[in-house]
């Protein structure tokens, strides 16, 4: 069984966080920074409730008798009682003998033939050690984005209107950033684990360093150019943001109100369907959160009974890096031509070039992950580079279908009319229908899914933590 090290992790950066914006606070207060104090201490105690209320609801603390938890809760302190629970239990593992053991079954990864199925006894303390872990990575990703992304953004305009850094600045800047690349990290290793649910998935060291290094380029340089942008045009960072929050937010809700699908009532029995509307409300706000400031490696999908896509969706990949490239270049560009003389002391080209340089090299560590590092890529059904290939053609496709000049010419007054090849149409073509015909291989442009043809569906028998058996046929992405 691992050391329960994420956890310790997350406690860590959650208590430094929170001590470091306490302490910045009071030093607001005794400057006179009202307004500086309000702020620090919102998005300092807002993600701090909506941690208690993730780790309360997974753990499923409101139908069970524990009082004195649920009054830690309260108080903030949550988290710490959380991480002392999961220790303890690592701790009294193999020293008792446990009375009941669960029986899951994975598939290893395929290296050249078919996989094969590992039959592994799950213990009850192992249970309550995945439960932990899985309580712990949400709110990681909740934590980071809803409080350390903003609270990032806000300290550097401050330091960017004084021109100075202070030590307690510059300290819960730090944190910040780390507790943001890591819950970065963390939603990309969960959406991973999600999609890959029927497969034994090892993360090896390279494909963390991977991923840190593509997160820190592309969240730095984002959070950099938002504060820019908002230090000379501070009206105009309203409608970038609240644009950027509408988008990605109705973004879900669209498609399935295009899917045409029954509303999810499978997320928690003993909630009511308003109950419901505000948890997936909350999701899909996250989700937006998470689409601010970098490409969310779990994508919501209301339709699916796991509300998430498990498909690996290329295309939406690099529409989103093409068109946020443009929107921080655009950005940049504002920035340069409406800049005070509060930046005379740096060069401003320079600067301009170095950020778009670093969200370059961003994508570049993100190609590299995919095409070499992700521990599921023998899954895929195309790799990165053919995912890009067939985006280009697509586009190239729809431009050649609307030039007049690509259409055929010939001696007779009525040229007949050509009709695509049915392999081109069955790959390239955008339908909604053709997502239950079985024996075809589909791309969906608008849900942006790849499904393979039944000779390569794969039936799954997953015996639960519980001792439940779950028959689940899975399409490989």
């Amino acid at each position: 069984m691992r050391l329960p090290s994420s956890i310790f992790v997350s406690v860590s950066l959650f208590t430094a966080e929170t001590t470091a914006a306490l302490y910045l606070s009071s030093t607001y207060r005794s400057a006179g920074d009202q307004i500086w104090q309000g702020l620090t201490l919102l998005f300092t105690l807002v993600p701090s409730v909506l941690v208690q209320l993730t780790l309360t609801f997974i753990h499923r603390d409101l139908g069970r008798d524990r009082p004195l938890v649920l009054l830690l809760h309260i108080l903030q302190l949550g988290p710490i009682v959380r991480c002392l629970e999961a220790f303890c239990i690592y701790g009294s593992v193999g020293r008792v003998e446990e009375p009941y053991v669960s029986i899951t079954r994975k598939k290893q990864i395929p290296r050249g033939g078919q996989s094969e199925e590992v039959e592994r006894h799950v213990g009850q303390a192992e249970g309550k050690l995945f439960t932990h872990r899985a309580a712990f990575a949400r709110s990681s990703v909740i934590q980071a984005f809803l409080g350390s992304a903003p609270q990032l953004t806000l300290q550097l305009y401050i330091c960017a209107l004084q021109q100075g850094v202070s030590i307690g600045r510059g300290t819960l800047m730090v944190i910040s950033l780390l507790s943001i690349v890591y819950g970065a990290l963390r939603c990309n290793i969960l959406a991973i684990k999600i999609k890959y649910d029927d497969y034994e998935v090892d993360v090896r060291p390279v494909a963390y360093m991977c991923i840190f290094l593509w997160r820190s380029f592309e969240i730095a340089s984002r959070v950099v150019v938002l504060v820019l942008f908002s230090s000379v045009l501070q009206l105009w960072i309203l409608p970038v943001v609240l644009l950027n929050f509408i988008v990605f937010f109705f973004y879900p809700w669209i498609l399935f109100w295009l899917s045409h699908s029954p509303f999810p009532e499978n997320i928690e029995k003993t909630l009511s369907r308003v109950g419901t509307t505000i948890v997936l409300c909350l999701l899909t706000f996250l989700y937006a959160g998470i689409n601010m400031f970098c490409w969310s490696a779990v994508q919501v999908k209301l339709c699916d009974p796991d509300l998430i896509n498990k498909s690996q969706n290329w295309y939406r990949m690099a529409v989103y890096y093409v068109l946020r490239f443009l929107e921080n270049a655009s950005l940049l560009l504002l920035w340069f031509m409406y800049k005070t003389e509060v930046y005379n002391f740096i060069c401003a080209p320079l600067l301009v070039l170095l950020l778009l340089l670093a969200y370059g090299i961003a994508i570049f560590f993100m190609l590299v992950f995919y095409q070499f590092c992700h521990p599921c890529r023998r899954l895929f059904s195309s790799s990165m580079t053919q995912g890009l290939w067939t985006c280009s053609s697509l586009l190239c496709l729809s431009c050649n279908s609307a030039s007049p000049q690509n259409r055929p010419t010939g001696k007779s007054p009525c040229p007949p009319t050509r009709k695509e090849p049915a392999n081109d149409g069955a790959q390239d073509t955008s339908s909604d229908t053709t997502d239950d015909m079985p024996n075809e291989t589909t791309y969906d442009m608008l849900n942006d899914t790849v499904c393979d043809s039944p000779n390569k569906v794969s039936n799954s028998i997953c015996v639960g933590i519980n001792g439940d058996i779950n028959h689940s046929v899975s399409c490989n992405a």
